[in-house]
């Protein structure tokens, strides 16, 4: 028999062991790809890192990005976080009525069906112009792009109900608008935080093009400078916050959704 406490232990360390592979053997590559020379235009790990220490805490290269990084995540967390909250105040509902009232979705499922697969980049132009260069354009871009995942999701949970919920709730008396209430709504719930993950995510995914409308800070500002003063490192430092950024708010969303879902079989965390 092996040590049980040895068992727990890897058990416990076996998820961070797992994942923390495929960045190791990324980072090796590009340890090596840099030190070979397969690439002149890409700095190596170690400078990346050195330059996201400046970026974070300054004392380094004492540029102008020197100790910023704080500033621009919390000017690019409230566009992210401030657009899926809008996205997911009209998704929900309009969802709701589309998965529950043919009416309503014939009257708007068409309609947003050919707005969808409109990419959010096309919209950059059209916003600028009705909401100006800067900050309310990249709030109205991330909303956007977080609106349709959590839409679709919702419609889908809805209409994915069991019927036969709907006969056993009449059995017990619960008839009427109380379905939707005690029945529609629970067995939509998980499609639902689905949803609001994958909103989430993009909304993170989008704050780059959000932040190409002429704003001062934020991860996406920092990236378009980067590339337009060929600064690489500084491409790549904004590239790893906005996913360290999204990952945790992913997390966040996760641990929220398990606490909500316990009763949930399908939920597994």
């Amino acid at each position: 028999m092996g040590n049980p406490q040895a068992s727990a232990l890897w058990s416990r360390l076996k998820p961070v062991v797992y994942a923390a592979i495929v960045p190791l053997l990324l980072l090796a590559f590009w340890q090596v790809a840099t030190t070979q020379r397969w690439t002149l235009l890409i700095p190596t790990p170690w400078q990346v890192g050195e330059y996201m220490i400046d970026f974070a805490v300054g004392g380094v290269y004492d540029d102008a990005y020197s100790a910023t990084l704080l500033t621009h995540l919390l000017a690019s967390m409230g566009r992210v976080y401030g657009g899926f909250a809008l996205a997911a105040l009209f998704a929900l509902p309009i969802g709701l009525l589309i998965g529950r009232i043919p009416a309503a979705r014939m009257l708007l499922d068409p309609f947003l069906q050919v707005m969808r697969p409109i990419p959010v980049t096309a919209w950059l132009p059209l916003s600028m112009i009705l909401f100006g260069l800067g900050a309310k354009s990249a709030f109205a871009l991330v909303c956007l792009g977080a609106f349709y995942p959590i839409l679709l999701n919702t419609v889908f949970g809805v209409r994915a109900v069991d019927p036969k919920l709907f006969e056993a709730a009449a059995m017990l008396g619960c008839t009427g608008n109380a379905q939707f209430y005690k029945v529609v709504l629970p067995a939509a719930v998980p499609s639902i935080f689905t949803g609001l993950r994958l909103g989430l995510g993009l909304a993170w995914f989008v704050i780059v093009v959000g932040e190409m409308t002429g704003v001062p800070q934020g991860l996406g500002a920092v990236i378009m400078d980067g590339r337009t003063l060929s600064r690489t490192e500084l491409v790549i430092c904004g590239m790893i916050v906005i996913g360290v950024a999204g990952y945790l708010s992913d997390r966040v969303v996760v641990a929220i959704g398990n606490r909500l879902l316990r009763w949930s079989p399908n939920n597994h965390g």
